[in-house]
């Protein structure tokens, strides 16, 4: 048996499963402080006796296992999670091995072993909700490097009505700044689900998310984009991103059919906690391999 955290903005989902990624039981909590949201979290998984966990967090993260801050989420502007030791106050709880990567990472994980990434070698999936992130799947593995990919905070340029200057604590106007949903809410003043389909901020949603969106294509080239998150719950979005995608490439790339390229998740909302499963599973098979050796 599998545990999985999805551990997200605005709430956790946990799970237990199998290997085959089916969920027995899953549960929801609210990300709050974690004296709050942790011991409610563990409690979950002191019911199961499982044998790995995987856990798929937002950021940033420490992914060097050399690092003295290893499995610690770092500097968040999540409130109360700077500097939290993720991996040691699970490991203190459950007693199992633990994968820990972003939330993004283990949702196109997800997404590539059984989702609309299935059956291909590279795939990227970007969320834009609560934050903006995205992770990739190249040559079968997931993307990492110095640290983890950071393709929420790259810098683009402004729509031309913008005078909004932004919301990320770090550089104001960066992609996640401009764009996530709480940038939505504060540059119009009403969350993106009440403003109607014709408002304005979807021309300008539509044209950061595009840029975002090309620039993963010309730097990775992956086989297959895959878009979820709160935002793009607008059913009219995503069309209006394959039409701006049209526009700024100017003929430059020869793209794929963009509605059958850029896709929403083939999982739905499950795409992270089933990757977070898979995450666990795979550090199984990995300690399995090295022990028979």
């Amino acid at each position: 048996m599998l545990g999985a955290i999805e551990a997200g903005g605005t709430k956790f989902v946990c799970s237990v499963g199998t290997e085959a990624g089916e969920m027995i039981e899953r549960i929801q909590i609210l990300t709050e402080f974690p004296e709050k949201t942790i011991p409610q979290v563990i409690d979950f998984f002191r019911k199961y006796q499982i044998d790995a966990l995987g856990i798929g967090s937002f950021g940033p993260l420490d992914l060097n296992d050399q690092s003295d801050t290893y499995g610690y989420i770092t500097s968040t502007p999540k409130p109360g999670w700077v500097n939290f030791p993720f991996i040691e106050t699970m490991r203190k709880a459950v007693n199992v091995p633990i994968a820990f990567d972003t939330d993004v990472n283990a949702a196109v994980w997800g997404e590539f072993l059984f989702g609309a990434g299935k059956g291909l070698g590279s795939c990227l999936y970007m969320t834009v909700g609560t934050g903006i992130g995205a992770g990739a799947v190249v040559d079968g593995k997931v993307l990492h490097g110095l640290s983890h990919p950071e393709m929420g905070h790259i810098l683009l340029r402004r729509h031309p009505q913008d005078e909004f200057e932004g919301i990320c604590p770090y550089h104001l106007d960066c992609l996640e700044g401009l764009a996530a949903g709480p940038a939505i809410a504060k540059r119009w003043g009403k969350e993106g689900a009440r403003l109607s389909e014709s408002h304005p901020a979807w021309e300008m949603e539509a044209h950061y998310l595009a840029q975002a969106l090309l620039q993963y294509v010309f730097i990775l080239s992956p086989q297959k984009m895959i878009v979820g998150g709160g935002v793009m719950k607008q059913p009219h979005i995503l069309p209006r991103i394959h039409r701006e995608m049209e526009r700024l490439s100017k003929g430059f790339l020869t793209l794929p059919p963009l509605e059958n390229y850029v896709v929403p998740p083939g999982l739905g909302d499950d795409s992270g906690i089933v990757g977070a499963l898979m995450l666990a599973k795979k550090l199984l098979v990995e300690k399995n391999v090295k022990n028979n050796m």
